[in-house]
């Protein structure tokens, strides 16, 4: 083949399997809301089940609805015939996923499903097979045709079934009202998961960490203070710790430029930043973060209500948590 011949057979199947799932919106009916309050009424687990290419697709549609507030996994029915029907109860949906819907071992967990009395949902492209006969709810996600030239390899019809899954995942997503932070619990990991879950309190420095000068600390102070607490910051406090200004590396840096020697004269209180930018600690950690970006900061100082500093939350911190 010559590369044009490739390329118009790859734009050749793509083709057809776009076909094939636009197909798939006319079926988007009745059994397909009646599977989606099936499976939203579900007070134990959803069951995914399928032979081969099919049971790959009802493995990636179980994680879907896994990590979308359903709790789902997979059951390989050849598995499930010799112990792992053990797996099931009394509280789960099955859902079998079979493109002719007369797999073999498909067909031999259906009594047990049925004698468990468990709800059970065929996702197949035969409406009339043995499998559709004994499911509670049919839905077709049959094509015309495979995008494979042969005919033989299933592509176009595990495409569609894998759309349809998606598509009862996110209704039923809508239906049962997950949000983003339901998403972030089940994602802790990833980096959504981090911007929604974690707080200015799981990354600030505390006690001891925290630097603090009174606002009569002679300059000399103040350097040691910010060097050896390493966050290029130190909070100025009064005797109950109550917030009354800050003084960073980087007003040591001008106030040098402008005042040499000079600026060993002076205390605490007299170069400090009054009325600075603070945060509370149960904010998000990305809102510590949005603060430093617009006003060009690194650190930001964690005060209670009473203006009492408990932290200080540096942009390293951020950094590492992988929130950037």
């Amino acid at each position: 083949m010559t590369d044009r011949e490739i390329i118009e057979e790859g734009r050749r199947v793509i083709g057809v399997e776009v076909e094939e799932v636009k197909r798939l919106v006319d079926r988007v009916d009745e059994n397909f809301a009646r599977a989606v309050r099936i499976l939203a009424e579900c007070k134990g687990r959803v069951v995914f089940t399928g032979m081969g290419k099919s049971g790959i697709i009802a493995k990636k549609i179980a994680s879907t609805m896994a990590s979308t507030g359903t709790p789902a996994f997979f059951l390989h029915p050849a598995e499930g015939i010799h112990g792992d029907l053990g797996m099931l109860t009394k509280h789960d949906v099955v859902v079998a996923i079979s493109n002719s819907g007369n797999t073999k071992e498909v067909l031999e967990i259906i009594p047990v499903v049925k004698r468990l009395g468990l709800k059970l949902i065929s996702l197949t492209g035969n409406p009339n097979s043995e499998l559709a006969r004994k499911s509670d709810v049919v839905i077709n996600v049959g094509v015309e045709r495979e995008a494979c030239p042969l005919g033989l390899a299933p592509t176009s019809s595990t495409t569609a079934t894998l759309v349809m899954g998606d598509a009862l995942a996110m209704a039923l997503l809508k239906v049962k009202g997950f949000k983003r932070e339901d998403f972030a619990m089940v994602h802790p990991g990833g980096s959504l998961g981090k911007r929604l879950l974690l707080k200015v309190e799981d990354l600030m420095h505390i006690d001891d960490e925290i630097p603090k000068t009174r606002e009569n600390a002679s300059m000399e102070e103040v350097v040691i203070e910010i060097s050896s607490k390493r966050l290029g910051i130190t909070t100025v406090v009064d005797d109950y710790d109550k917030l009354l200004g800050v003084i960073t590396d980087g007003d040591l840096r001008r106030l040098i430029e402008r005042l040499g020697k000079a600026l060993f004269d002076a205390k605490a209180k007299d170069v400090m930043t009054r009325n600075p930018k603070t945060i509370k600690k149960d904010a998000l950690a990305t809102e510590a973060l949005n603060i430093m970006e617009k006003y060009s900061i690194t650190s930001l100082v964690v005060v209670d209500d009473e203006k009492k500093v408990i932290g200080v939350i540096h942009l390293h911190d951020i950094l590492k948590a992988g929130l950037v």
